[in-house]
């Protein structure tokens, strides 16, 4: 739903808004196809997390670094048999070098998961402040007043949230 009020907006030329709702291993091919490789990445998710309210918005910034073999392989397996998880996509994404400078996650408190397509009214009421926080990272940078959290591979599994 989200990504249709993306495509219907005007971004600069430079910005290619896409569905990555497919297997890790697809977007990573998708991601080496691209020429020029993108220099920023976007992704938006909604992941329920402890302790935040329902439509509440964490940008966090990808730092790289991958987690031991073992874990490695775990995220390679679960994308095999198509499980879809950010966590995976970054994974897999860092072991195959597809992301260049910058890629953040855009991440949305979903709330409790339902039945149906339709977002509740909190959801529903956030989605200016998503696409707000969106256009913020693509036009001016993470220098605009954003909260940002780091996320790394090494800690990723840990649930450990990087502050500096």
């Amino acid at each position: 739903m989200m990504y249709h009020h993306l495509t219907k907006m005007s971004w600069p030329d430079h910005v290619k808004v896409d569905e990555l709702n497919w297997g890790p291993v697809a977007v990573v091919q998708m991601m080496e196809a691209e020429s020029p490789p993108f220099e920023k990445v976007i992704i938006l998710c909604a992941i329920e997390r402890k302790g935040r309210k329902i439509g509440q918005i964490d940008v966090f910034r990808w730092l790289g670094k991958l987690p031991d073999e073992e874990q490695i392989q775990a995220c390679v397996g679960d994308a095999a048999t198509g499980v879809i998880s950010v966590e995976n996509l970054l994974v897999i994404g860092e072991y195959f070098k597809i992301w260049k400078d910058e890629v953040y996650l855009v991440d949305v408190e979903p709330g409790p998961e339902v039945a149906g397509e339709k977002w509740t009214e909190s959801m529903e009421s956030c989605i200016p402040d998503v696409i707000s926080t969106i256009k913020k990272l693509v036009v001016t940078g993470m220098d605009d007043g954003i909260d940002i959290k780091y996320l790394q591979g090494d800690t990723l599994f840990t649930n450990k949230i990087v502050t500096d």
